[in-house]
């Protein structure tokens, strides 16, 4: 857990949620499915001229209309409430009514018409013998307003066939427009700067846009009376411009640890000019080599403070300018420069920041093994040990930032981990990465040993309280997800979740290789890497065939198919 004393910006809380319900009108069109969206009022007070789908808050009398609606036999009371709630929104926003008389139809566009929008919607329809539709609504999304925003609602997005017969009359007040679209010409239209959509409305668009037909979207919702997603999302800045994503996108968990409260402060855009603050003590600077295998170039960190002096991680390649903006970041006070494994891109350029330093701090890590390719090798001046402390204190002799050592072999025999104790972050150089999996290349990659690793290190982010990655390439990672009843409280998840979703993705594509193995018997890698990976460009293919062959030993090794 972060202590609150080293986050970067005063933090408030964000606005209390407000109960509200969406529906997706879903009709069959000519070239496929299309969605019912209308403009919203250019005065009202969320979103003005917006398209939208129609929707508003709860009312308490949805809740009390139970008895009037059809119900499915999973579907839970704030469910029915919710659905009847979009029931009544769409009548009085789009004149589309989800109910039906007593022999199963609904009524028509003119039956509409003599119905009073402003009257009391559960007595005007009990009046009229009708029977909400609310056991044909479905839940597709739940969307929590973004914390930054004054204005925030939780609000499920859901899905109903659109009946025939009915035409979409726009109330002339809330709602304006009404206009059927296909999801992707929406997007289209969007991109062209013609069609005002905002973020949870844009993200569900392209989710429907996997969908060809009505009731493909009715079958995916109908497997579970849970939404197919729930996202309150975050935003920085990128290039000084806003910028909004969801917890499973790459900036997320950054966002969330730069910023709790959602303020929109951080910058996104990569550069290697200047460190980049992630708390009071942790900085990253990244090295100018980017490329396929390094993503925006390695990242450097640093931990500690002016008080105590910092350790540098990972001083990157021996590139002189990057390792003086370190040197200088630091403030000609580098305690100990520590390197995670002994890579080209992680390692050599630590001599060079050595030099730099006015008193020199050691080279520590892990010496490379055997078994490392020889533009790897690496010996530090001192060799740490499994489990060691690595301390920066105050004047006072206080200790203020503690890194624990966690060797983590798999990427490389020589590979270590690092904890930043008080604050339950987790350095993870190349055993994990944000935004792809980390090369396993035997003989010193092992894929039985990173997996082990992994679940040390999910084990460990119990003991420490872990929410957060610091990778040596990508943005700092955490699978962060609120609680659906309450989005303000901490986060559940975090880094563990990250680290068996890894696991899951790897073991997966062991599955797959073992398939592999088995259709083609006395194949080699190169007939198996199409097969195992034809979900990956095949420009890929030889970097995936070195961790297949690390995939291969490891299914031999637990006495599967051998070769």
């Amino acid at each position: 857990m972060i202590r609150a004393h080293q986050l970067l910006h005063p933090q408030r809380p964000p606005a209390a949620t407000r109960p509200a319900a969406t529906v997706l009108l879903l009709r069959d069109g000519p070239q496929g499915l299309e969605v019912l969206m209308t403009r919203r009022s250019m005065s009202a007070s969320f979103a003005p001229g917006a398209y939208v789908f129609p929707g508003g808050g709860i009312d308490a009398a949805d809740a009390l209309a139970h008895h009037q609606s059809t119900r499915r036999a999973s579907q839970s009371d704030l469910h029915l409430t919710q659905a009847i709630a979009a029931i009544r929104e769409s009548f009085e926003e789009l004149g589309v009514l989800l109910a039906r008389r007593a022999d199963g139809s609904h009524l028509n566009t003119a039956d509409i018409a003599t119905l009073d929008r402003q009257a009391p919607f559960a007595a005007q329809c009990a009046a009229k013998g009708l029977t909400l539709d609310g056991a044909d609504v479905f839940v597709l999304a739940h969307w929590i307003t973004d914390r930054d925003l004054p204005r925030r609602f939780d609000v499920p997005f859901l899905v109903a066939r659109m009946p025939e017969d009915q035409a979409p009359v726009a109330d002339e007040s809330e709602q304006f427009e009404p206009e059927w679209i296909r999801p992707a010409d929406a997007l289209a239209r969007y991109e062209a700067g013609s069609f005002f959509i905002i973020f949870p409305t844009i993200r569900t668009l392209e989710r429907l846009q996997a969908h060809a037909t009505v009731q493909s979207v009715l079958d995916a919702c109908a497997v579970s009376e849970e939404p197919l997603f729930t996202s309150c999302p975050r935003a920085g800045l990128l290039g000084g411009a806003e910028s909004r994503h969801m917890e499973h996108e790459a900036p997320f968990g950054e966002l969330a640890l730069v910023s709790p409260d959602g303020a929109i402060v951080h910058e996104l855009q990569w550069q290697t000019e200047r460190p980049v603050p992630l708390l009071k003590n942790v900085a990253r600077l990244t090295a100018p080599n980017p490329g396929f295998m390094t993503g925006p170039g390695t990242n450097s960190y640093l931990v500690g403070d002016p008080a105590t002096g910092y350790i540098a991680i990972d001083p990157g390649p021996a590139d002189p300018a990057h390792l003086e903006r370190l040197w200088r970041a630091a403030g000609d006070d580098i305690r100990a420069i520590v390197c995670t494994h002994s890579h080209a891109d992680h390692s050599p350029g630590a001599p060079g920041l050595q030099a730099l330093c006015s008193v020199k701090p050691p080279i520590l890590g892990l010496p490379s093994a055997p078994t490392a390719r020889a533009n790897s090798h690496f010996i530090p001046e001192r060799a740490l040990t499994d489990d060691e402390r690595l301390t920066l204190k105050n004047a006072n002799g206080e200790a203020q930032h503690t890194l624990r050592v966690v060797h983590t072999p798999g990427h490389a025999a020589n590979h270590l981990c690092l904890i930043l104790e008080e604050d339950g972050l987790l350095f993870s150089g190349d055993h994990i990465l944000n935004g792809s999996t980390t090369v396993i290349d035997p003989p010193d990659g092992h894929m039985g040993d990173y997996l082990a690793s992994l679940d040390r290190l999910a084990a460990l982010c119990d003991e420490h309280s872990i929410d957060f990655i610091l990778p040596a390439h990508g943005y700092v990672l955490g699978d962060l997800r609120q609680t659906a009843d309450n989005p303000t409280a901490p986060p559940e998840g975090g880094a563990k979740a990250a680290i068996q979703h890894l696991k899951a993705h790897r073991l997966a594509r062991e599955a797959k290789v073992a398939r592999a193995m088995q259709a083609k018997p006395h194949g080699s890698l190169d007939d198996w890497v199409p097969i195992a990976y034809d979900d990956v460009p095949e420009r890929l293919w030889p970097v995936a065939k070195r961790s297949m062959l690390a995939h291969v030993e490891h299914i031999q090794s637990l006495g599967g198919f051998n070769v």
